[in-house]
């Protein structure tokens, strides 16, 4: 008898606390994940719900060097002032009482009001209690409606980056348009705009958060890896760039050598997402940095010297005659300023970029190996980053490895096939980083409504090179960086650097011959320190205008970059 009166007695204690437990998260969610939601709500019971704001939206967040978050997009919430045309009595009356609150233009407002159209906006972004006062001037025929935007607290910085939130013609609700507002549109989306959900099911959605296998598949905000410092700094660097050469358009990169986080990315001209509606020129949303292709130039020889190294080809000390000139396949390949260097070892085609030595190079590989390590680079392959609209480059004319001798020879140093900057940086971080391949993310967490935030993981690439061969490349870019950019004025005392610059023709489109003149893509890139980099830097100019080559153009901003991360991490010195 006892027995039983104590097992009832633990299940009603049981059932108790379990009742319990779900009042308590109940608690939680309402009042503190939900609560400026349900005072929202409250307030809206006084306004007329715009279904067009597709419900909460999660935020993201840009992650200081010490791992502090800041908002670069959040949802803000207010309210919205519209009028009915066909129950407006007095406009000019209606007008005064309403811009004495908060300011209308007049002349949209009475143009909103002859259209006869029915109910049309006239002012949003209505926050601060002035929709209450204007709820209090019962104005016929004005209706307050709740209202919410996206906001993004840092204009213009990394604004390819992030992307908007709009109409994309097909939907009435807000999505996601380009950048991680588009890519991650699913999980910044709430799937209900419903503040009453049953307390079973909340509890098994926050157990989706914790188990599902694929964080972003729940909804929440996303945390990326752009550091908003870094990113200034990369955005005044593409500015100086613009202000002295007058690109039609520049842009860059810095990335973890060994992680392939992408720190920075920005290109200039840019676009406030904020107003995105502003820009004159719509190409501005989109990221060129993994969505357009170019022949890159010259920064592709250390990838050649690589595959010829690598492969057992040639060694640092291998000769070779440099002529100057070579014919292949009846076309004239030539140095850039068409002087024979005689014999001279490997690590001079780097120090003087010379053509026919990396044109040789490839040669003494054999083309269907040339190409072999040039499609295991991940050239002309999407990489696979957390951005809509990739684009991969075009290796066609290296096709097999059996077309004609002139395609290996020019796609040795950069001309004939193209790579868009995303997969270019990608490949030249395998000498950075012992020969491995990295995959280039943005998004390295996934917050959710409950507070737990979980990792977003990204799995090590291949190995593509040994790690001899990458250390070997990068002493001969370390040579290239310390003795013959700009004359060696670039040396530091205390720090190595591997780099190399690029200044590629490029074809007209009209006629599918290379412009001629003082048409050229500029590009740069540097990792460092040489020894164990934590960073690797990619720059480019399209069409600079006053100099040449690259070496003028991106040499001095590059190094000022560079001083900026290694004293804004507090790297410490190598040598």
């Amino acid at each position: 008898m006892k027995s039983n009166v104590r097992l009832r007695t633990r299940i009603l204690s049981g059932v108790f606390i379990f009742v319990a437990f779900l009042l308590v998260v109940r608690l939680y969610f309402v009042q503190i994940v939900h609560g400026s939601a349900y005072q929202a709500e409250g307030m809206g019971q006084y306004v007329q719900p715009d279904p067009s704001t597709g419900g909460n939206r999660g935020d993201i967040y840009f992650t200081t060097k010490d791992g502090q978050l800041v908002a670069a997009a959040v949802s803000e919430t207010g309210y919205s002032i519209a009028i009915n045309t066909q129950k407006m009595t007095d406009p000019n009356a209606a007008y005064q009482a309403l811009d004495a609150v908060t300011h209308i233009d007049k002349t949209a407002f009475m143009t909103a009001v002859n259209s006869g159209s029915g109910f049309v906006k006239v002012a949003t972004h209505i926050q601060d209690g002035k929709e209450a006062k204007v709820i209090s001037l019962n104005i016929p025929g004005v209706i307050v409606s709740d209202d919410s935007w996206r906001a993004y607290p840092a204009g213009t910085l990394a604004a390819q980056v992030l992307g908007f939130v709009g109409y994309d013609g097909t939907s009435t609700v807000k999505i996601g348009e380009y950048g991680l507002e588009k890519e991650y549109n699913d999980t910044l989306s709430e799937s209900s705009t419903g503040l009453y959900v049953n307390p079973f099911a909340e509890i098994f959605t926050n157990m989706q958060d914790l188990l599902t296998l694929d964080p972003a598949s729940q909804h929440g905000s996303i945390v990326t890896s752009i550091e908003p410092t870094v990113e200034q700094e990369l955005n005044d660097t593409l500015q100086q760039v613009m202000t002295s050469y007058t690109p039609q358009f520049d842009g860059g990169i810095v990335m973890d050598a060994h992680t392939g986080e992408i720190i920075a990315m920005a290109q200039l001209p840019t676009f406030d997402p904020n107003n995105y509606q502003a820009a004159t020129d719509p190409s501005v949303f989109t990221n060129k940095l993994v969505s357009d292709r170019y022949e890159m130039g010259s920064i592709m020889k250390p990838l050649t010297m690589a595959a010829g190294i690598d492969s057992g080809a040639v060694t640092a000390s291998t000769t070779y005659d440099d002529t100057g000139c070579i014919t292949v396949s009846k076309a004239k390949v030539c140095n850039f300023d068409f002087k024979a260097r005689g014999v001279v070892p490997m690590g001079t085609i780097l120090d003087y970029s010379l053509n026919v030595g990396a044109s040789w190079v490839a040669t003494k590989t054999g083309y269907p190996t040339f190409t072999r390590y040039m499609k295991s680079y991940g050239l002309g392959q999407p990489t696979g980053i957390d951005l809509p609209n990739e684009q991969s480059g075009d290796l066609t004319n290296l096709d097999d490895g059996s077309g004609p001798a002139v395609n290996f020879d020019t796609a040795s140093f950069g001309q004939g096939i193209t790579v868009t900057p995303i997969e270019m940086i990608r490949a030249l971080d395998l000498l950075a980083n012992n020969g491995q391949l990295v995959q280039p993310h943005l998004v390295t967490a996934i917050q959710y409504e409950s507070g737990v935030t979980r990792p977003v993981t990204v799995a090590a690439g291949p190995q593509i090179l040994k790690t001899s061969s990458a250390q070997t490349v990068t002493q001969m870019l370390e040579t290239v960086y310390d003795n013959y950019e700009l004359n060696g004025a670039l040396k530091m005392q205390h720090y190595t650097a591997a780099a190399k610059t690029g200044t590629a023709q490029i074809p007209n489109p009209a006629t599918g011959q290379y412009f001629t003149g003082s048409i050229y893509l500029h590009s740069y890139f540097g990792y460092f320190p040489a020894t164990n980099p934590r960073f690797i830097v990619f720059l480019y100019a399209y069409k600079p205008i006053g100099q040449e080559y690259s070496a003028y153009t991106w040499s001095q901003p590059y190094f000022k970059l560079e001083q900026f991360l290694i004293n804004y991490y507090s790297i410490p010195p190598d040598r």
